[in-house]
C-alpha cells in the first residue's frame, strides 16, 4: 500500500516541480495571442475557459486506455506503478505539453503538420496517413467497446442488442464530429469528467478504507504467462504513462486555449490526472481478486478487462455506486471516440487546406471516415488491433523526437524530450522484433537490437545538432 500512496504523491509533486520546469524550458508567453483569437471561426477555433478545456482534454485522452491498459498492465505486478509514475511525469507529460503548445505556436495545426515542419515533407505525408488510420481505428473500437458494455448492463428487448447502442453511438459521434465544439462537446464533457474523477477517487478510497492489500513495488514480472517487463509492460500501459493518441487530441484544445499560461494545467495536468486514474485501476486490479495477479488473470481470461471493471465497481461501491462507475467507464471511451473522429477530420482538413467553416466542407470529410469506421465494426479485426498498441507508441516516439528538434532549433534544453524519445525508440523497436505479431525474435536478438536502434537515433540527432551548429557558425561569419 505504501508504494501505491507514494506513487500518487509523486504524481502530484511531479506536476508542481517537473511540470513547471518543462513549462519554463518551453517558454510559455502569457502575452502572446493564441489561435483561439487569431483564427476564431466559431467551429473549431472557439475561446473556452481553461477549466472546461481541462475536462475536455482529460476525457479526450482518458479513453479505455488508462483503465483497460492499467488492468492488463497489472498482470505484470506492482512494477506497473513505477512505469505509470515515471512515464507520466517524464514522458507522457512532456509529450502532451509539447504536442499542445507547438500546435498553439503554429496556428492550431494538427500533429502531422507539426511533425512535417520539424522533420520534413516526407515525415508529414507519412504522419497524415498514419494518424488518420490510427484515429479511425480508435474511433471504431470506442464505438464497439461502449456498445458491448451497455449491452451487458442487464437491459431487455431492443436495449439488449449491441447494434442498437452501436447505431446510437455512431449518430452521436457524427454530430460531435461536425458540430461546432461549443455546441456539444464543451457542454457535456464537464459532467462526464466530474463523474469519471469522482468514481475513480471513490474506488481508490474504498481500496484503502476496506483494507485491501495493495502489493509493494517489485522489479520483476508477475505475469502468469511469463511475459517480460521489458518491453511488454511499456506497450501495454500506454494511456496513463505515454500515448501517441494524446498528440492527436491536444491540437483540438490548442485551438480553444485563451492563454499560453494555461498550457501546463491543461496538457501536462490532464496527463498527470490520467496517470492517477491508471494507478487506481492498476491497484484495484492487483488487490481486489483472491490470489492477486493469479485471480486477475483468471477473470481477464474469462471476460476480459470489462468484467474486471464490472466486478471491481460493484464489489467496492455497491449496486448504485457500481453502476455509476461503470457508466463513467462507458463515458470514457465514448468521449474519446468522438474526438478521435473529429481529430481525423481536422487532420485531413489541414492536409487539404480545406476551410471548415462551411458545413458542407465538414461533411465532405466526415462521410468517408465514418463509412470506413462503420465498415470496420462489421469484421473481426482483433489481429489488426494488436498492432494498435505498437503504433500508438511509435506515434508518441515521433512526437517526442519532433519536440527535441524544436527545442534544439530554439537553443533550449532539448534533453527533456531527447531522453524519453530515446527510451521509447528502444521500447518500440524491441517490441516489434520480439512480439508474436512482429518478427517473433528471441530476447537475445531483440534486446540488443532495440538498444542499438535507440543509440543509432541518438547519433543521428547528434549529427543533426552538429550540422545545425556548423550552419549557424557559417551564417554568422
Amino acid at each position: 500500500m505504501i508504494s501505491f500512496l507514494l506513487s500518487l504523491v509523486a504524481l502530484v509533486l511531479g506536476y508542481f516541480s517537473y511540470g513547471v520546469f518543462v513549462e519554463n524550458v518551453f517558454g510559455a508567453d502569457p502575452s502572446r495571442r493564441t489561435p483561439a483569437y487569431t483564427q476564431e471561426d466559431g467551429v473549431d477555433f472557439v475561446p473556452l475557459g481553461w477549466s472546461r478545456i481541462f475536462l475536455i482534454q482529460f476525457l479526450n485522452i482518458a479513453g479505455l486506455g488508462p483503465i483497460y491498459g492499467a488492468i492488463l498492465g497489472a498482470l505484470y505486478g506492482p512494477a506497473a506503478f513505477l512505469w505509470i509514475v515515471l512515464g507520466s511525469i517524464f514522458a507522457g507529460g512532456v509529450h502532451d505539453y509539447f504536442s499542445g503548445m507547438l500546435s498553439i505556436r503554429h496556428e492550431g495545426k494538427s500533429v502531422s503538420e507539426i511533425v512535417g515542419i520539424y522533420l520534413g515533407r516526407q515525415a508529414r505525408i507519412a504522419m497524415i496517413a498514419f494518424s488518420v488510420i490510427l484515429l479511425i481505428l480508435i474511433g471504431t473500437v470506442f464505438m464497439s467497446g461502449p456498445a458491448g458494455l451497455l449491452t451487458n448492463l442487464g437491459f431487455t428487448g431492443l436495449l439488449a442488442h449491441p447494434n442498437f447502442w452501436l447505431a446510437l453511438i455512431l449518430l452521436y459521434y457524427f454530430a460531435a464530429t461536425v458540430f461546432p465544439i461549443d455546441k456539444i462537446i464543451s457542454r457535456i464533457y464537464p459532467l462526464f469528467g466530474a463523474v469519471l474523477l469522482i468514481m475513480a477517487l471513490s474506488i481508490g478510497s474504498m481500496l484503502l478504507i476496506k483494507g485491501y492489500e495493495i502489493p509493494e513495488i517489485a522489479f520483476r514480472s508477475f505475469h502468469p504467462d511469463g511475459l517480460p517487463l521489458w518491453p511488454m509492460l511499456f506497450i501495454t500501459i500506454a494511456c496513463g504513462a505515454v500515448s501517441g493518441f494524446h498528440s492527436t487530441q491536444s491540437p483540438i484544445m490548442a485551438r480553444c486555449l485563451t492563454n499560453e499560461k494555461y498550457g501546463r494545467r491543461i496538457f501536462y495536468g490532464a496527463m498527470i490526472a490520467e496517470g492517477a486514474i491508471a494507478l487506481i485501476w492498476a491497484a484495484a486490479a492487483m488487490s481486489f481478486f483472491p490470489g492477486g495477479v493469479v485471480g486477475l488473470s483468471e477473470i481477464t481470461t474469462t471476460g476480459g478487462a470489462a468484467l474486471v471493471v464490472k466486478n471491481v465497481s460493484l464489489g467496492l461501491l455497491g449496486p448504485a455506486g457500481g453502476i455509476l462507475a461503470i457508466l463513467g467507464v462507458i463515458a470514457c471511451p465514448i468521449t474519446s471516440g468522438d474526438t478521435a473522429f473529429r481529430s481525423a477530420r481536422l487532420t485531413i482538413a489541414d492536409a487539404m487546406n480545406l476551410d471548415q467553416r462551411p458545413l458542407k466542407n465538414r461533411l465532405i470529410i466526415a462521410f468517408p471516415i465514418f463509412a470506413m469506421g462503420f465498415s470496420l465494426t462489421l469484421i473481426d479485426f482483433s489481429k489488426v488491433w494488436r498492432y494498435f498498441a505498437f503504433s500508438n507508441q511509435v506515434l508518441a516516439t515521433i512526437v517526442l523526437w519532433t519536440s527535441a528538434v524544436y527545442l534544439s532549433n530554439n537553443d533550449k534544453f532539448h534533453w527533456i524530450a531527447t531522453i524519453p524519445a530515446t527510451f521509447m525508440t528502444a521500447v518500440v523497436t524491441t517490441y516489434i522484433l520480439q512480439a508474436p505479431e512482429g518478427f517473433g525474435l528471441p530476447g537475445s536478438i531483440s534486446y540488443p537490437a532495440g538498444m542499438i536502434c535507440a543509440a543509432a537515433f541518438c547519433v543521428l540527432f547528434a549529427t543533426f545538432l552538429r550540422k545545425r551548429s556548423l550552419s549557424l557558425a557559417l551564417l554568422s561569419e
